[in-house]
């Protein structure tokens, strides 16, 4: 994955960027749980868990027709009667006739599901909204549940302008030691003892305890972009607890890591030369040449030129815009078509001013930065989570030859993408996990949703997980953008929505036609 920008709802944050920031604090008395045969719900996989299985949430008005609640989880799954840490967990309760409660995750990983579920006007159908709860969670390490936090925000300023196309023996060393800098400042910090634990599969755990405590036999759930591989890990867990699971923007879990990457920069490259082959039909496009291979080589040229000499910055923050922010920049509005006039903008000013500053804004909303300079600790928890989940190679050398393959086949994003994920081959606790395929057999039919030009989840990891999955059925979407559910397509909603209401699935392989 491209590490350093794999953000939740990026998409959703460059246009509704005000939404995500509304009040969540709590407030008014606690409100008895709402259950549906939550006893049977409760049955826990093994006698010790059942403390939380069976524990009732404390809903509280937090604003805005939500309820926030905390719920318990062990820290270690393998040790339940040891420490405990806390879940924060947001719902919206369904506007009509309900029928349970829809989990949603999405993505990152490190992305907030209390955030997200703020959008929810937004992101969902009013048939989803009638119908169900929804009801999103900060999953452990990310956010307000037990977060991971080793780096101040200058530190992470710094982690984010790490060159990772290193050209000359200085930067590549450059990059190496900052890389070791950020994992040896989470193997310091206080939250030392987080991180053999923030894995999915304890998320997925954890997502389990809180299908009980909602008082559901079966989990309804839609998981975007990495939330895809939360759902699929779940269902590998527990296939006969799920009901209905849409994975939307899939994330294949036999891709080896560094060839993740490189599947992952070449998705990068074809939205880019989508976005491309739109602006160029423009009279407002900023490209002095005006074909495809000539405006692209003017993107190469910009990148460059940051790398000798950084861009304009307005911002007064002292940043200097270098390559790694400039190309942090284009990647943001690439994960969503709405969002290509913000790039033709941003795009303009660099090629024609040298001025990077709306790049640096569209980069600040994918890593989380806020205008005061301060960070979510999404970075933070994206790495200790993937560095968790998958084995990384310990040496330099093998790196170097992910990077060299992958600038093959994406010269702008190859070596940002290879690169990003440096910091794991020195992570200070090793992986738990390993890159395979999950089969959920005896799981009811789990609909798999890709989007053909998705740039940070490419159709083919849509197909992988598919077939992988014992009960995968496959829809696709003819589209441009990062997911596909609530962007535009009313095949794809219709889809969605037939299924998690009514469990009905499309054939296996049907194509929706691109909207509009």
């Amino acid at each position: 994955m491209i590490h350093r920008a794999v953000a939740a709802a990026a998409a959703s944050a460059l246009l509704l960027a005000g939404c995500a920031a509304v009040a969540r604090g709590d407030g008014g008395p606690p409100e008895p749980a709402r259950t549906t045969g939550q006893n049977a719900a409760a049955e826990p996989p093994t006698p010790g868990l059942r403390p939380f299985y069976g524990q009732r949430a404390a809903w509280r008005d937090c604003g805005g027709g939500f309820e926030c609640a905390r719920i318990k989880v062990p820290l270690d799954y393998a040790d339940p009667s040891g420490e405990r840490i806390e879940l924060s967990v947001i719902r919206l309760p369904a506007s009509g006739e309900r029928m349970g409660s829809l989990v949603i995750n999405p993505g990152g990983p490190g992305g907030s599901g209390v955030d997200y579920t703020r959008m929810a006007g937004t992101q969902f159908t009013d048939g989803i909204r009638a119908r169900f709860d929804i009801v999103g969670f900060d999953p452990r390490g990310v956010g307000e549940s037990a977060p991971v936090r080793c780096m101040s925000n200058r530190e992470l300023d710094a982690y984010m302008a790490l060159d990772t196309s290193p050209d000359t023996p200085d930067e590549a060393t450059a990059l190496e030691t900052g890389s070791k800098a950020v994992a040896e400042r989470c193997g310091a910090g206080r939250s030392r003892r987080l991180l053999p634990f923030v894995g999915t599969p304890d998320a997925a755990r954890d997502m389990d305890v809180l299908r009980a405590v909602l008082g559901d036999s079966g989990l309804t759930y839609l998981g975007k972009s990495y939330g895809t591989y939360l759902g699929a890990v779940y269902a590998g867990l527990f296939p006969r607890r799920v009901r209905a699971l849409a994975l939307d923007g899939a994330v294949d879990p036999a891709v080896p890591t560094l060839k993740s990457e490189l599947v992952q920069a070449k998705g990068f490259e074809v939205a880019l030369q989508a976005f491309v082959e739109d602006c160029v039909k423009d009279a407002a496009c900023p490209f002095t040449r005006r074909t495809v291979d000539g405006a692209l080589q003017e993107i190469t040229d910009l990148l460059k030129r940051a790398d000798r000499k950084p861009l304009k910055n307005d911002l007064a923050d002292g940043r200097a815009i270098n390559e790694s922010w400039t190309i942090t920049g284009i990647i943001t509005p690439l994960y969503e078509r709405e969002a290509w006039p913000l790039l033709r903008r941003a795009l303009g000013r660099a090629l024609k001013e040298g001025n990077g500053t709306d790049l640096l804004r569209m980069a600040d909303l994918l890593v989380d930065r806020n205008p005061d300079g301060s960070y979510s600790n999404q970075t933070e928890a994206n790495l200790a989570v993937n560095c968790l989940d998958h084995p990384y190679p310990k040496d330099m050398a093998a790196f170097r030859r992910a990077a060299a393959e992958a600038v093959k086949a994406s010269p702008r994003f190859g070596s940002f993408a290879v690169w990003g994920s440096l910091p794991c081959a020195y992570w200070p606790v090793p992986a738990k996990s390993e890159d395979k395929p999950i089969k959920a057999e005896g799981a009811p039919p789990i609909l798999v949703v890709g989007t053909l030009r998705d740039p940070a989840t490419p159709y083919e990891w849509a197909r992988g997980l598919a077939s992988e999955l014992s009960s995968g059925v496959l829809l696709g979407y003819d589209g441009d953008g990062h997911t596909a559910y609530s962007t535009g397509s009313k095949c794809v909603d219709q889809a969605v929505d037939d299924y998690l209401i009514s469990l009905r699935v499309p054939a296996s392989g049907t194509i929706c036609p691109k909207a509009g």
